[in-house]
C-alpha cells in the first residue's frame, strides 16, 4: 500500500535520506525543512503521514504537532516523531503533544517502514469513515461519529512464556487497559475468538514458536483481524522481518520500554476500533437498504428481490410460492382523526401481530403506508389462505393502542391471496391477483380474504 509521506527536518541531509529510503519503496515524499513550512504543506497537500523531528529551531516537533492536531484540516493526520535514541521524555512530551507513533535515530529500516504501512492502514479506514460521516450529514444522519473512539480501554490479550516480562507489560497496561496474560499458545488461540483488541505474542518465546503462534492466529477467522504486537529482539534480525512477513502489524523491541508500549497498545487499539467501527456501519448500511424504518420488516426492495428469485425457481418445476397483500382497512381516518403519530403506532403494532402469525420462512414486508406483503415460499392457495385468515382474526380481535396507550382503536385488514401459477407466471403476476383480492375484499365490506386462483 503506497501513500504521500511529509518529511519534515532541518537538516537538509537527513530529509534527503529519509526521501530517497522512502522513494525506492515507491512512496511518494514530500518535504519540509521548518514547522511552519510543513504546517502550510500539510494544509495544502493533505499527506497520508507526516515523520517530523523533534529538534528544529523556532517551531520544534512539539509544537507543530500540536498545531496539526489543533486544526480541523491537519488533525486526522498520523504524525510520527523522530526522536534522539535516549529521548525518553521526548517520547512522553510527544504523545502529550498528540504525536500517534515515534521512532529513535538512527532509523532502522524495517521499523521505519513497518510503522509507516501500520499507520497507512490506519489512515485508510480513518479516511474512509470521514467520507461515510461527511455523506451521512449531507442527508441530514447521524453518523455517531467515529471522532468520539479511543486507544484507551482495550482489552488486551499478552501471549509469553516469560512471566517477569508479561508481567511488567500487564502492570505497564493495567491503568489505561484491561490485560491477562497466558503463556500457553493453545490457550491463548482459543481466548483470542473472544473480543480483543489487541495481542502481544513473544515471538522469541523459548517454550514455544512464537512466530508460529502468529501464523495460526492470521489463518484462523477469530483472529485474524486482531492486531498483534510482536515482543522480538532487535539484534535478531530474521525472526523480525519474519514476524512483519508474517503479517503483525508492529515490532516492539526488547527491553519492553514503558513509553513505547503504552504508544504501540494505543495506536493498534484505536485502529482496530476505527475498522470494527467502520464494518459495523457498512453492516448497518446493508440493513437500512432492506429494513422498513419504521415496522422493522423486511422493505419492497427485499421483498422484489427475493420473490423474483422464488418464482424463478418455481417456474422451473421448484416449489410453488404465494403472496399476501394486506391493507389495513380506514387508515387514512386515524390519520386524520388522531394525527400520524398515532398511525405510525397503528403501523407498528399491525407488523408485529403480522410477523408473529406468519411461518418461520415466510417474508413479511411492509410495501409502503398500509400496504403489507407477505412472500410464502412452497404454501399452496389454501395454506396462505388458513394463514391469511390468521392475520385476519388476530388483527380485529384485540384493539390497537395508541397516544402511549391511553386510547385504543378497534383495526380491521383486507387481504387478498395468490399463488405461483407455472412457468409464465410473474412476480407482477402473482402481485397483481393478490392485489385484485384486496379490493374484491374492501368492496365486499373489508376485514375479509379473497383468495385469487388464476
Amino acid at each position: 500500500m503506497t501513500a504521500r509521506i511529509l518529511v519534515v527536518d532541518d537538516v537538509e541531509p537527513n530529509v534527503r535520506l529519509l526521501e530517497a529510503k522512502l522513494t525506492l519503496e515507491y512512496y511518494e515524499v514530500l518535504t519540509a525543512m521548518d514547522g511552519q513550512t510543513a504546517l502550510d504543506v500539510a494544509a495544502a497537500e493533505r499527506p497520508d503521514i507526516i515523520l517530523l523531528d523533534v529538534m528544529m529551531p523556532g517551531m520544534d516537533g512539539f509544537e507543530t504537532c500540536r498545531r496539526l492536531k489543533a486544526d480541523p484540516v491537519t488533525r486526522h493526520i498520523p504524525v510520527i516523531l523522530v526522536t534522539a535514541l535516549d529521548g525518553r521524555e521526548d517520547k512522553i512530551r510527544g504523545l502529550e503533544a498528540g504525536a500517534d507513533d515515534f521512532i529513535t535515530k538512527p532509523i532502522d529500516d524495517v521499523i521505519l517502514f513497518a510503522r509507516v504501512k501500520s499507520l497507512v492502514r490506519l489512515k485508510a479506514v480513518m479516511d474512509e469513515l470521514r467520507e461515510r460521516e461527511e455523506s451521512g450529514r449531507r442527508f441530514g444522519v447521524d453518523t455517531d461519529g467515529a471522532g468520539r473512539l479511543r486507544g484507551s480501554g482495550g482489552r488486551v490479550l499478552v501471549v509469553d512464556d516469560s512471566a517477569l516480562q508479561a508481567g511488567k507489560i500487564v502492570d505497564q497496561l493495567s491503568d489505561d487497559h484491561r490485560p491477562t496474560h497466558e503463556p500457553d499458545p493453545a490457550a491463548a488461540l482459543i481466548a483470542a475468538r473472544g473480543p480483543v483488541d489487541l495481542m502481544i505474542v513473544n515471538v522469541s518465546a523459548s517454550a514455544f514458536d512464537g512466530l508460529r503462534f502468529v501464523a495460526q492466529a492470521r489463518s484462523t477467522e477469530a483472529s485474524r483481524r486482531v492486531p498483534i504486537l510482536a515482543v522480538v529482539d532487535p539484534a535478531d534480525r530474521p525472526r523480525l522481518i519474519k514476524a512483519l512477513e508474517l503479517s503483525v502489524n508492529d515490532i516492539l523491541p526488547r527491553p519492553v520500554d514503558p513509553e513505547e508500549l503504552n504508544a504501540r497498545a494505543r495506536s493498534q487499539i484505536k485502529r482496530k476500533r476505527y475498522a470494527d467501527f467502520l464494518k459495523q456501519k457498512l453492516d448497518y448500511s446493508l440493513e437500512m437498504a432492506v429494513t422498513d424504518a419504521l415496522t422493522g420488516l423486511h422493505n419492497r426492495r427485499y421483498m422484489a428481490g427475493q420473490l423474483q428469485a422464488l418464482m424463478g425457481r418455481a417456474g422451473q418445476g421448484g416449489d410453488p410460492v404465494a403472496a399476501l397483500v394486506l391493507d389495513i382497512d380506514h387508515f387514512k381516518a386515524v390519520n386524520d382523526g388522531f394525527g400520524h403519530d398515532a398511525g405510525d403506532e397503528v403501523l407498528r403494532e399491525f407488523a408485529v401481530r403480522l410477523a408473529t402469525n406468519v411461518r418461520a420462512i415466510d417474508l413479511p414486508c411492509r410495501l409502503g403506508g398500509e400496504e403489507f406483503v407477505v412472500v410464502m415460499p412452497g404454501a399452496s392457495l389454501e395454506d396462505a389462505t388458513r394463514v391469511a385468515d390468521r392475520i385476519r382474526r388476530d388483527v380485529a380481535s384485540l384493539p390497537f393502542p395508541i397516544m402511549g396507550g391511553t386510547e385504543s382503536l378497534t383495526i380491521t385488514v383486507s387481504v387478498g391471496v395468490a399463488c405461483s401459477t407455472g412457468p409464465d407466471d410473474t412476480p407482477d403476476a402473482l402481485l397483481k391477483r393478490a392485489d385484485e383480492g384486496v379490493y374484491e375484499a374492501k368492496s365486499r365490506g373489508r376485514n375479509q380474504v379473497i383468495a385469487r386462483a388464476a
